[in-house]
């Protein structure tokens, strides 16, 4: 998968920017963004004392405010979605996600013998349908499988209505095999205990406010043997020459981009910080375990667990998973 970053970047073409931005700006703004980097997140001004606080990218602000900014986040970049995920992963993103598809199987083929079944998938964060559609192609072409359904769940209204817009021609849509849930992940009253197969969610837990909560969801929601599997920017990549370049990258280019391709420098400074800020693979992989699922991988002599997650592209992103067990270990 490493090999594919030069190709990518290629591809992006992202240098033809330089046209539309001076050199002393490029410079001005590529030194802002490091400076940045360096600064210690500071409090809120909304964020009163003795209040419970989180991280909203460096900032800190009030626990109850950063959904709202998430939000307000995603809103803005909803119609650029896509092209944010471009720009963040230099376009390996869609090679991640088909990769991260064809690793879960979706879908039951269909057997001989017994009566037809198919599988419920429940992708959170998944406004856009990026995933949904994946998981539906390889269920129906790969595993013959026409009875598989996606719940795309998003706290984001403008994210699920990009999603309807890309479904709404699709014979998905027409056939009852995918819906849309307007839910916080954190609190999924709406989808029944031990209802679902398959809980997905790609680019979107770094932005939880509480990942412990929404990792308890989905926990409650699985069934017996069903599985949990996340696909995540990494904070820091396995080459130190490589995360180097990667940082340089992220912190002084992505926001110009930002800034010059959709008018919304903020959030994509926003959307590199949350990078940033996401637990190690180690440690969200030792998230999951508490959780109660099952994870794969070894123990070190510290308990940790090691290699219990794939890493993509040097660790620019990994793959996590989790298998719900049929009886919670005490």
């Amino acid at each position: 998968m490493a090999s594919l970053l030069p190709r990518a970047t290629k591809r992006l073409r992202l240098a033809n920017t330089s046209s539309f931005v001076c050199t002393d700006c490029r410079r001005r703004a590529f030194a802002s963004s490091i400076r940045h980097t360096q600064q210690q997140p500071t409090p809120s001004q909304h964020a009163s004392q003795g209040e419970k606080t989180t991280h909203f990218g460096f900032a800190t602000v009030a626990e109850e405010e950063k959904a709202s900014k998430v939000r307000s986040v995603f809103s803005s970049v909803a119609s650029n979605y896509d092209t944010m995920n471009d720009l963040m992963s230099l376009g390996i993103h869609r090679l991640w996600k088909d990769h991260f598809v064809r690793s879960l199987n979706p879908g039951v083929r269909t057997s001989a013998t017994g009566p037809p079944e198919g599988q419920t998938i429940l992708d959170i964060a998944g406004g856009t349908g990026d995933i949904a559609f994946r998981m539906l192609d390889h269920a129906t072409t790969i595993n013959r499988d026409s009875l598989t359904k996606v719940i795309v769940s998003d706290i984001n209204p403008e994210m699920l209505g990009e999603g309807k817009k890309r479904f709404s021609t699709s014979p998905y849509m027409h056939a009852g095999r995918v819906s849309f849930l307007e839910a916080n992940a954190e609190d999924l009253s709406a989808v029944p205990s031990a209802s679902v197969d398959l809980y997905t969610v790609a680019f979107g837990i770094r932005n939880f406010t509480h990942k412990d909560k929404a990792l308890a969801e989905a926990f409650r929601v699985l069934k017996p043997g069903g599985v949990f599997a996340c696909l995540e920017f990494c904070p820091r990549l396995s080459n130190s020459l490589m995360n180097g370049f990667y940082k340089r990258w992220s912190f002084g280019a992505i926001p110009l981009i930002g800034q010059v391709v959709a008018g919304d420098r903020d959030s994509y400074q926003y959307l590199v910080e949350s990078i940033e800020r996401f637990p190690s693979q180690t440690e969200f992989a030792g998230m999951i375990k508490d959780a109660g699922f099952l994870v794969p991988g070894e123990r070190g002599e510290d308990g940790q667990i090691e290699g219990g997650w794939e890493d993509l592209s040097l660790g620019i992103a990994a793959i996590h998973k989790g298998v719900k067990p049929a009886q919670r270990a005490l």
